[in-house]
């Protein structure tokens, strides 16, 4: 990056960050304090100030109190994105001490037997950790404390390693996808373990941790050769630094991704950026969720008549993840005792039924007390609590029905109009049954039967009076059978044009 649009962009962060995010994080100094005992005292980090001078903050010893110089500007940007309803962070702060590497591969990173001269002096670490970032950085503070208004201490953050998704929640057979950042800043230019400009090689390791036991789920080394561990599950990393300068700072990414997520991959995932004698490590907790599928029968509807018991209630939660922090909840809704109200009655659980993908399913029972004509309408609702699920939770409901309270719904309207609809339908086609057998001359069973379906046709649809158009009347009197069926020859005659 040149000089001049290096500037240009501090000046755009600076005239951005000033007003964004918070400018003190208060800290907790941890250390050794014998016999096995950690001893904590207060610490905080100025991460920007305006154009005043530091706050005073004489309950700190100067030497905790640190106002960070972030050549990289990471810390800055991780802030200004830090939502202002957001609980503050949690920090801790302890000594450091540059040591090389423990993993064989990533021993080509310290070919020097000691650590160099460069890296000599007081080396803080300070973790952070929130529900929006978890980072660390490492800080190598000033001899002394500069004699400002308030006495502080200088830091330079040097390296610096942190992810926005500290606490992923990925659903059962979904890619998990955890971002990874870090920045390094050389603390002098003696301190350039390269004869080659640019940024120097690094080592990126992605461990996961569950129940106990601990996995290397990736390891890269852009930069250097030699043989390297195989990675697990599938696992991806897109490690290399963003930029090429040749003094630095530099920038670089880490992102792990992991395909089909199944439950046993939860856990905590340990990211560490290795540099020459420096290493800095984040935590992320992936845990793998599937929220419950919520159903209740009988539905939609259950009966009962006053001073009975309707049917037992079954609520089937299925195919959920994890198994933990389920809670189900009954309810009645509209009864006479108000709006809403715990449903009454005996309820219990189900064992947990198993699934291949690694999900659960239970169901949840209850039989209610006998019902009374004030509950005519009243709903029962199965409320199921999950860490997958909102704060509401999902729900399934059943309206009660009190035999003898009901009239007819619409429903019924329509059922009992598609009846009439189809006996219309079979009216009309036994009638041109009937013509079309009546007008046949083939047989006198034909005859037969088209005066049998056609008197069908009288008694459901009675003929008109007789009259000079020709029409027949047959009640009344007893016409002989050969006045019957020349009249009804002449009346299908008359209908048929």
């Amino acid at each position: 990056m040149k000089p001049v649009s290096l500037l240009l962009a501090v000046a755009l962060g600076t005239a951005t960050v000033v007003s964004a995010g918070p400018a003190v994080i208060e800290c907790w100094f941890v250390e050794d304090a014998g016999g096995g005992r950690l001893s904590k005292k207060p610490s905080a980090l100025l991460l920007r100030q305006s154009s005043e001078s530091p706050p005073p903050r004489p309950d700190l010893d100067p030497e905790r109190y640190l106002k960070v110089h972030d050549p990289a500007g990471t810390l800055l940007a991780a802030f200004r994105r830090y939502p202002r309803d957001a609980p503050a962070p949690r920090c801790e702060m302890s000594h450091y001490v540059p040591l090389p590497a423990s993993a064989i591969w990533v021993s080509g990173l310290t070919p020097e037997q000691s650590c160099p001269r460069a890296l000599d002096g007081r080396w803080l670490m300070v973790s952070m950790s929130s529900p929006v970032l978890s980072l660390s950085s490492l800080l190598r503070p000033q001899s002394e404390p500069q004699p400002e208004p308030a006495l502080i201490t200088v830091a330079t953050a040097v390296l610096t390693v942190l992810t926005h998704t500290p606490t992923p929640r990925i659903r059962i057979g979904q890619d998990a996808l955890l971002d990874l950042s870090f920045a390094y800043t050389p603390p002098t230019p003696k301190a350039a373990t390269s004869l080659a400009p640019g940024p120097p090689p690094f080592g990126l390791e992605w461990r996961r941790q569950h129940l106990g036991k601990g996995h290397l789920m990736l390891a890269a080394t852009p930069g250097l050769s030699g043989p390297m561990p195989a990675a697990r599950e599938g696992a991806v990393a897109f490690a290399g630094w963003d930029d090429d300068e040749p003094l630095g700072p530099w920038t670089g990414n880490g992102t792990f991704w992991l395909p089909a997520v199944q439950p046993f991959q939860e856990g905590t995932y340990l990211a560490t950026v290795h540099l020459p004698y420096l290493q800095g490590q984040t935590t992320l907790e992936l845990a793998v969720q599937k929220p419950p599928k919520v159903t209740l029968t009988p539905a939609p509807l259950i009966w009962a008549a006053p001073g009975e018991a309707p049917p037992e209630l079954l609520c089937l939660v299925s195919h959920f993840y994890p198994s933990e922090g389920l809670e189900v909840e009954w309810e009645l809704w509209g009864g006479p005792e108000g709006r809403f109200q715990k449903a009454e009655g005996q309820r219990w659980l189900s064992a947990l039924s198993h699934h291949s993908d690694g999900s659960v399913s239970l169901s949840a029972h209850l039989q209610p007390p006998p019902v009374t004509t004030g509950q005519h309408g009243a709903r029962y609702a199965c409320r199921v609590h999950h860490p997958s699920l909102p704060a509401l939770g999902r729900s399934a409901e059943v309206t009660l029905q009190v035999a003898g309270l009901s009239g007819p719904s619409l429903e019924d309207g329509v059922g009992l109009f598609l009846s009439a609809f189809l006996l219309l339908g079979l009216i009309n086609m036994l009638g041109w049954a009937a013509a079309y057998l009546a007008t046949s001359e083939d047989s006198v069973e034909k005859v037969r039967h088209s005066t049998f379906l056609y008197f069908s046709l009288l008694i459901l649809s009675p003929l008109p009076n007789s009259s000079p158009e020709g029409g027949c009347w047959l009640g009344g009197q007893n016409p002989d059978l050969e006045f019957t069926q020349t009249c009804i020859k002449s009346c299908h005659l008359k209908h048929a044009t």
